[in-house]
């Protein structure tokens, strides 16, 4: 096939036809070092590829920067960036592949618009800051932060272009004499001892850049690099125009020696009281909201635990509708309802299946029984309530009222994971490993008990689970604590441990030392039978199990990434493999149907038919760390980081609706997991970084 050809002079006027099996559509970008294509993949994925100039291809210093690059930027993949999907350093001429995000650059949009407005500019600075913090977290400082590095996407600033960063341990060093950056964006050091550059330039850089935003112009500007330079080293900043809330946290960013300009950390918590105006819904598309009502709602039942409380019931009802860009939605994939895993080997909540049921008339409601009490809530469906926990709260909410139905709060913070209801009870634990017994309807204490020893705990059905470092497993009844049964494992390594709904049992699986193998053993939690025992080629993690068949994802035992699907045939021991397109970090995952939904922390989402062993769709997404999928068979759903809840059609894979977002005071605190959405009775529930938990109806999720 010919090569297609594009605008431009030189060589590149003749487009390659492929990087890799990336197909080549476009010219996104031409600069110094090489072109920025968008390409698609086989599955139609959109990618933005990077194809090196060929004069530079042969240069080896050049190859080894390259390399660099592509190092750092996989490093750093993930909220903030654009993710890597693919590279190739050693190429006749090399080339990186990134998710494709939709978005102007903070130059374009300065160029075309003018400057910003005040309330824009505090956002695109708290972006940055997060941003930042995330690159240097992973030992990498970018060195060349400019607004042409900067995509304003939907979701928030994403940082690109690590052609010259540098992580901490790398060996490849600047030339003596040799300056590399921009220099209205570069800081006094980087002109002074390039070699001695670290993450306080990336902060002089941010400086630099909100000025731009804020002003069109730089702190420093000048039509000679050599006068930008000069000032850059010995001048103070013009700030002129920069809002004057953030002028002064600016003026620190530019201060003339690293260490008196503040962290990444220090910036994001100065800008929480720059302004009652600050907003962290950075760059989403504007929604409309309808006003709230103040709804009372039912009398609280009578608390006789150790800390009762009287709590004032709020409730709002609310209905919004998104306003979707073309081109930009966040979507979202994945599978079905939470199960709950305790464990002491880093064991998280795994989704299980939920019914699909209508709820008609339901306008959804909002609840504030946390209010101030930092952290998100987290949910299960049990005994005709939603049972929440939020840090040392626990509270029930009627589904379909809102209203909260009695309270309890513990002084020990309670563990991030949702209750339990077993053995007619809901279990809790706290951070120091002690078990509590509470009555699902009213809240009062039931019993208490300490685990001994060194053990993991997960509740399957009425059995207490727990394992130890020996690789001993041990069933006991969850009401008296009385042991049943007790599995000695053959590898003497502590399992994991899961479980996927009602009489699935439970799996242990221990991954070999090396990485080449996994043990998986399905035993019985009622009498500790071993019910099959295999051992798998590679490290494999179960994630669903349906009709006489496991299904697992296949990791990578170097980096954990999620390279392929694995789908175990009980009854005659038969394994099916599907390779995916391109690594997926972090990967979470369920089942439905024979369908493997999975979505990766950088917003690669793939359902993928385990029958017909082939993709059914996959979607690219700018929501990075959603929490895991669930699915009620129609749709599929999930959280974000900001407190939005997604729904996407389980056999399009297009986005169906999506909730405002709900961050609240603490926008700037990290949440370690995203509880999973539950759906039940028609309607979904979500808690919120805001504190609140909050229902809508499954019926029309373009209302939301």
């Amino acid at each position: 096939m010919a090569p297609r050809h594009s605008t431009g002079a030189g060589a590149e006027a003749e487009l390659p036809e492929y990087a890799g099996h990336y197909r080549l559509e476009s010219r996104l970008g031409f600069g110094g070092m090489g072109v920025v294509h968008l390409a698609r993949s086989a599955s139609g994925m959109r990618v933005a590829v990077k194809v090196v100039h060929a004069e530079f291809a042969r240069d080896p210093e050049f190859r080894g920067r390259f390399r660099q690059e592509v190092a750092a930027a996989r490093r750093v993949s993930g909220a903030f960036t654009a993710p890597v999907v693919d590279a190739d350093p050693e190429a006749a001429r090399p080339w990186m592949a990134t998710l494709f995000i939709p978005g102007p650059t903070l130059a374009q949009e300065v160029k075309r618009n003018g400057p910003m407005e005040p309330a824009q500019v505090r956002r695109l600075m708290a972006g940055l800051a997060e941003a930042l913090r995330d690159i240097h977290r992973v030992g990498v400082v970018h060195r060349d932060l400019k607004p042409g590095n900067v995509l304003l996407a939907e979701d928030g600033p994403k940082v690109i272009d690590f052609g010259i960063s540098r992580p901490k341990d790398s060996e490849l060093r600047t030339e003596t004499g040799k300056l590399i950056g921009t220099p209205p964006f570069m800081a006094p050091e980087q002109f002074r001892r390039p070699r001695e550059v670290g993450p306080a330039a990336d902060v002089f850089a941010l400086g630099s850049v909100i000025v731009h935003a804020a002003t069109g112009r730089g702190p420093f500007d000048s039509d000679s690099p050599y006068v930008v330079a000069y000032q850059v080293v010995h001048d103070e900043p013009e700030l002129a125009g920069v809002p004057a809330g953030l002028a002064p946290l600016v003026r620190r960013c530019l201060a003339k020696e690293p260490e008196d300009r503040p962290t990444p950390d220090e910036l994001m918590l100065a800008l929480r009281s720059v302004a009652a105006s600050y907003d962290t819904q950075a760059f989403i598309p504007a929604q409309r909201e309808g006003a709230a009502d103040g709804d009372e709602a039912a009398p609280l039942k009578e608390d006789s635990g150790a800390t009762p409380e009287s709590v004032p019931p709020k409730r709002r009802r609310w209905r919004g509708r998104v306003v979707l860009a073309a081109t930009a939605a966040v979507l979202a994939v994945g599978g079905v309802v939470a199960s709950v895993q305790w464990a002491g080997a880093g064991q998280g909540a795994r989704p299980q299946a939920a019914p699909a049921v209508t709820a008609a008339g339901f306008d959804g409601w909002r609840s504030e029984a946390v209010a101030g009490v930092p952290g998100v809530p987290r949910c299960v469906f049990g005994a005709g309530e939603l049972l929440c926990t939020a840090d040392g709260a626990v509270f029930a909410l009627d589904p379909v009222k809102g209203s909260v139905v009695w309270r309890r709060t513990f002084a020990g913070a309670l563990w991030s994971d949702p209750p339990v209801l077993s053995g007619g009870a809901l279990r809790l634990r706290n951070q120091s490993g002690r078990l509590m017994a509470l009555d699902p309807g009213t809240g009062r204490t039931r019993g208490e008990r300490e685990l001994t020893g060194d053990t993991g705990t997960r509740y399957i059905g009425d059995t207490l689970v727990t394992t130890r470092a020996d690789g001993v497993v041990m069933g006991a009844e969850s009401g008296s604590g009385k042991e049943k049964w007790r599995l000695p494992l053959p590898d003497g390594t502590r399992p994991r441990i899961d479980a996927f709904g009602a009489g699935s049992g439970g799996y242990a699986t221990v991954t070999s030392a090396d990485g080449r193998s996994t043990r998986v053993t399905a035993f019985d939690p009622v009498s500790g039978d071993v019910r099959w025992s295999e051992r798998l080629s590679g490290m494999v993690e179960p994630v669903g199990t349906e009709g006489g068949f496991v299904y697992f994802l296949d990791e990578d035992p170097v980096y954990g990434d999620t390279k392929g699907l694995v789908r175990y045939e009980v009854k005659s021991g038969a394994t099916r493999r599907i390779p995916l397109l391109g690594p997926r970090t972090d990967a979470q995952a369920t089942v439905r149907d024979g369908v493997v939904y999975l979505l990766a922390a950088n917003g690669g989402l793939d359902a993928v038919d385990m029958a017909a062993g082939k993709p059914l769709w996959h979607l690219e997404t700018t929501v990075s760390r959603g929490s895991a999928p669930v699915t009620d068979g129609r749709r599929v759903y999930f959280s974000a980081a900001d407190g939005r809840l997604l729904a996407v059609d389980a056999r399009k894979g297009t986005l169906a609706g999506q909730t405002r977002p709900r961050l609240g005071a603490r926008a700037d605190r990290v949440t370690a997991g995203l509880p999973t959405p539950v759906p039940a009775l028609g309607h979904v529930y979500a808690g919120a970084p805001d504190g609140s938990v909050f229902a809508v109806n499954t019926g029309d999720p373009a209302a939301w």
